[in-house]
């Protein structure tokens, strides 16, 4: 007779389950975009992997009203590819598949600088990196129409950490992480680190752990800090110390035979794994955590969507702002408001006539010294001219 499995007060959270709600956002602001933004994809590096990835990303797009378009390439070929989605009005986001170029090569590196600002869905250009470390949450403050891009792995653990109301909502926007002791092991450049900045922005202390050593991330006692510091551990200070003090654990090592020491994790913790391979021992995490998340994949590319929606979004407003921008800037011309009157009608009367080329001038009273001819459009200009004393009798 089998014997019944214990009883365990885990609860486990599906990535799909997570994605749902990101993917019903995303499905709302594309209703309101009224177009169907397009997502290609460099494949450079002939990772199974990376090809895996891009099919899921495929897939999902095309369940959710987006086009992507896949092209894989040799990597001697992946510079000309981006330049040309760059310059592409059909494409409104580039993702590109790393590792590309071997180790300690820095071409990577260069190659994520090459995809265009408006374009970068992976948020990995300078300028979207310094604010994700700077904590600048806009590209354009003060108005604050258009945010930053953050790397969809990091932003997915987010998601899920706010999904699971680790995020306190009574706390303030950007300190909903305060009184939080957050442990994530891995500190790539990709995932790790930006997750780790990520999370002590948000006013938890973070410790980063890798082979090096452990670092905390932290905006320091109160969070009065606007951005997170970075500290180096002791070298006595490890994994085993980090793990008993952790409310939550994130873990994402590359390695199959990678396992987190479940015996260290203390009683209801919440454990998350980002890794594509299994870092936790499952029967044995549901004996400690309170809650676990086994993967993350599905709220991935839900984020990729989400970010690829936001690009489009931030194009819109940009445009937006420069129209509005042009609209005050012809508004304070005093052309354009003598243009304006005309156009009304009832202020302007005839000051001149260009008998040469047979050409009426109208004269405003609220702007004497300048002359229009034939004025129809101040985005059109008409022929200006300012006369200080032309002296031209009104008509009635």
């Amino acid at each position: 007779m089998a014997t019944a499995a214990a009883p365990t007060h885990c609860k486990v959270i599906l990535a799909g389950t997570i994605a749902k709600g990101l993917l019903a956002e995303v499905a709302d602001g594309l209703a309101k975009l009224g177009q169907k933004p397009r997502l290609v994809g460099l494949l450079a590096n002939g990772d199974p992997a990376a090809q895996m990835y891009a099919d899921w990303s495929a897939k999902t797009c095309r369940e959710n009203g987006f086009d992507f378009d896949l092209k894989i390439i040799a990597k001697e070929d992946i510079e000309e590819a981006i330049l040309a989605a760059n310059t592409d009005p059909a494409v409104q986001g580039i993702i590109v598949y790393y590792p590309i170029f071997p180790r300690p090569s820095q071409q990577d590196s260069y190659i994520q600088q090459l995809v265009s600002l408006k374009k970068d869905v992976e948020g990995l250009t300078h300028t979207y990196v310094f604010n994700m470390y700077q904590n600048i949450r806009f590209l354009d403050a003060p108005n604050n129409t258009q945010k930053s891009i953050l790397p969809c792995t990091p932003l997915a653990v987010v998601k899920v950490l706010e999904y699971l109301q680790i995020y306190n909502s009574i706390l303030p926007y950007g300190n909903r992480l305060f009184g939080k002791t957050i442990t994530v092991i891995n500190r790539s450049e990709v995932v790790g680190r930006p997750l780790a900045a990520l999370l002590a922005n948000d006013g938890a202390k973070v410790y980063s752990v890798d082979l090096d050593g452990v670092q905390l991330f932290t905006r320091g006692q109160g969070i009065k800090k606007r951005h997170h510091e970075v500290h180096d551990q002791d070298p006595s200070f490890t994994l085993k110390d980090c793990l008993p003090i952790s409310d939550v654990v994130i873990s994402g090592v590359p390695g199959s035979s990678y396992k987190v020491d479940t015996s260290l994790i203390r009683d209801g913790a919440v454990c998350i794994n980002f890794s594509s391979e299994k870092n936790f021992d499952g029967p044995a995490v549901k004996e400690k955590a309170s809650i676990y998340v086994p993967a993350i994949g599905k709220v991935t590319i839900a984020v990729l969507l989400r970010n690829l929606l936001r690009l489009v979004q931030n194009h819109k407003a940009e445009e937006a702002a420069k129209t509005l921008k042009t609209e005050e800037d012809v508004s304070l011309n005093p052309y354009f408001r003598a243009w304006l009157e005309w156009r009304n009608g009832g202020y302007y009367f005839p000051a001149a006539h260009d008998t040469e080329n047979s050409k009426p001038y109208f004269r405003s009273p609220s702007f004497p010294s300048i002359t229009l001819t034939s004025p129809s459009s101040p985005f059109s200009p008409p022929s200006v001219f300012s006369y200080e004393n032309l002296d031209v009798p009104e008509v009635d």
